[in-house]
């Protein structure tokens, strides 16, 4: 069995050109789909709060059947989350928190 948080890591930091080429940049989809949120309901969301929307629907469903992906997950964008905060203290970071503080739990992986 894998570690859960290194999987969460893995999803977070290493993230392929592939995948980013599919969905785009990690913290540039959120800020949309804050927008895309406000549209829809008037209220002002921040991309911070979409994290943390996606981290409560995780723990939602996970308190209905247990499934390791809802873990997985909701690490996983609690660790975003923690990157896009560097990255927005820090502007020169990129969508994967490179060049700056991030999320990680690799030793000296910054």
């Amino acid at each position: 069995m894998k570690n859960i948080i290194e999987e969460a890591n893995k999803i977070v930091n290493k993230r392929s050109e592939e995948k980013e080429r599919q969905y785009g940049p990690f913290n540039e989809g959120m800020e949309r789909a804050a927008k895309i949120a406000q549209g829809a309901t008037g209220k002002d969301i921040t991309a911070a709060d979409m994290y943390l929307i996606l981290v409560a629907l995780k723990l939602s469903r996970q308190s209905y059947n247990h499934k390791q992906d809802n873990l997985l997950d909701s690490i996983a964008y609690l660790g975003a989350l923690d990157n896009y905060y560097n990255e927005k203290q820090n502007p020169y970071t990129d969508s994967r928190g490179r060049e700056g503080e991030s999320w990680c739990i690799e030793k000296g992986d910054k």
